[in-house]
Formats: C-alpha cells, structure tokens, sequence
C-alpha cells in the first residue's frame, strides 16, 4: 500500500512546483491538475500532485499523520 501526503504548494514554474509539509519539501509535477495556485494544499504520490485538498481537510489529515509519529 502507498501513502499519498498532503503538502502546501509553495512555488510553482509551469507544471512543476515545490511543495512542503512541516520540514520536508519536494519538487512534483502539477500535470495531473489543473489550476493549482501558490498556497493550495494537495496530496502528492510518487512526485505528482494528484488531488487537490481545501485547507481545513489538509489540516486534520496532517494532524492524524504527526500523532501517528509520535
């Protein structure tokens, strides 16, 4: 099974962007989405955004994941 983790676009050229979650970040590929913004939280697997979250759902799913680790 795989875990798609959801991350807050951060910068964006085209179809690829930079992507973070607490102290990870990531260059991905936009071109599964379109319209995806600067500031818009989505989920990414194998190094593609491939749903985009609206921030309060993208919030719980990160609080899960950081009680999961402790």
């Amino acid at each position: 099974m795989c875990l798609g983790l959801p991350m807050k676009v951060v910068s964006r050229d085209g179809d690829r962007a930079v992507v973070k979650s607490d102290k990870t970040s990531r260059e991905i590929s936009l071109g599964l989405l379109k319209n995806v913004h600067i500031g818009d939280y989505v989920i990414v697997h194998a190094g593609f955004a491939i749903e985009r979250l609206d921030r309060r759902r993208a919030k719980e799913t990160l609080d899960i994941i950081r009680e999961i680790r402790l």
